[in-house]
């Protein structure tokens, strides 16, 4: 029975050592272990499979994916990251640019601003083609020049009260239709994500006159395209006392771990210590640090519970973001298996 709890422990949890980590391979393969059937079967995985959504807003999806292995999980955090298709600047055409920044460095820092427009309503652009259409490019325009602000007072050294138009943000930046776009697209907001990312600085004389083309791409080209400021997982911890911890200990358990982990009970005038909520753990290991409490807790992480959290850049959802790459991942499979259907016929 104790020889069986092990390969239990084995199979479902990585532990969390004091000088490693043990369990970090996945061993549940076919006759791995006597007794278990690890064949792949569909039935039971959809049956095991779960995804819960944990927090949403606008910006940022928290959701839970249980009953996978770390390749698949892997592989969804991979294609946000670097292929669900976006529009960014790609041409910047400049006719004049008489500020201190650099013709290259201004281009690449338009190229860095999220455009918000669903790329879902473009075309890629093919690769020889020059000019862009309403299909597949987006045009903006940015021009401002900055001028001495008549009515400043003749003492202030104010930056903001001596000139107009000294600082140039993206709001600045205007659509500019092409073809019919106006038609296709009449009740679009499009425009960049944020309105206050500063571009550059000007001084009075001195303006930027430029045309810019946006076009679809993914991560995998240039990171400007990326969809998502950030796309990372983790496995859901999992922390167990192996014995009561009561008093003081009870008080250094908790400052052990982070706010919210490990909370004090009082249970006939002891201060007893519970496991309140594991998930808001950052496994810091700050156990390990205290020779009489490190043998009493048990740091370890579920195998297949897998906690993801995306933030979007703006450009959409984070909820759309995550069924666009459900989307690109199944077209993966289903490219491979007519792969394999083609090499069995030839």
């Amino acid at each position: 029975m104790a020889a069986r709890g092990s390969v239990e422990e084995m199979r479902s949890r990585v532990i969390l050592g004091e000088f490693g980590v043990r369990n970090v391979h996945t061993t549940d393969f076919p006759g791995n272990y006597p007794g278990y059937d690890d064949t792949w079967d569909q039935a039971k995985f959809e049956k095991n499979f779960r995804v819960d959504v944990i927090h949403m807003d606008e910006n940022t999806l928290e959701f839970d994916m249980v009953g996978i292995d770390a390749a698949i999980a892997n592989a969804f955090r991979r294609i946000l990251l670097a292929e669900v298709p976006t529009m960014a600047v790609e041409k910047v055409f400049v006719y004049n640019n008489t500020s201190i920044v650099q013709d290259e460095i201004l281009a690449h820092r338009l190229g860095l601003i999220p455009i918000r427009a669903d790329p879902r309503l473009f075309e890629y652009k093919n690769q020889g083609d020059e000019e862009g259409t309403e299909i597949d490019t987006l045009q903006f325009q940015l021009k401002i020049k900055c001028s001495r602000n008549p009515h400043s007072a003749r003492e202030s050294s104010d930056p903001n009260e001596l000139y107009i138009n000294h600082k140039v943000y993206s709001k600045h930046i205007t659509w500019v239709p092409l073809g019919n776009q106006a038609d296709l697209f009449p009740d679009a907001d499009l425009r960049p994500v944020h309105d206050d990312i500063l571009i550059a600085q000007l001084r009075p004389g001195q303006e930027i006159d430029v045309l810019m083309h946006c076009v679809k791409g993914i991560g995998k080209d240039h990171a400007k395209f990326s969809p998502v400021a950030t796309a990372s997982y983790r496995l859901l911890p999992d922390i167990t006392l192996l014995q009561p911890i009561e008093g003081e200990a009870a008080e250094t358990l908790k400052k052990c771990f982070s706010p919210g982990v490990i909370e004090i009970q009082n249970i006939k005038g002891k201060k007893v210590a519970r496991v309140a909520n594991a998930r808001m753990d950052t496994f810091s290991r700050e156990i390990f640090r205290h020779d009489d409490l490190k043998n009493l807790v048990r740091l370890a992480r579920v195998r297949d519970h897998y906690i993801f959290s995306v933030e979007s850049t703006g450009v959409l959802p984070p909820d759309v973001l995550v069924s666009e790459a459900i989307k690109v991942l199944i077209g993966k499979c289903r490219r491979f298996l007519d792969e394999l259907d083609s090499n069995h016929m030839d």
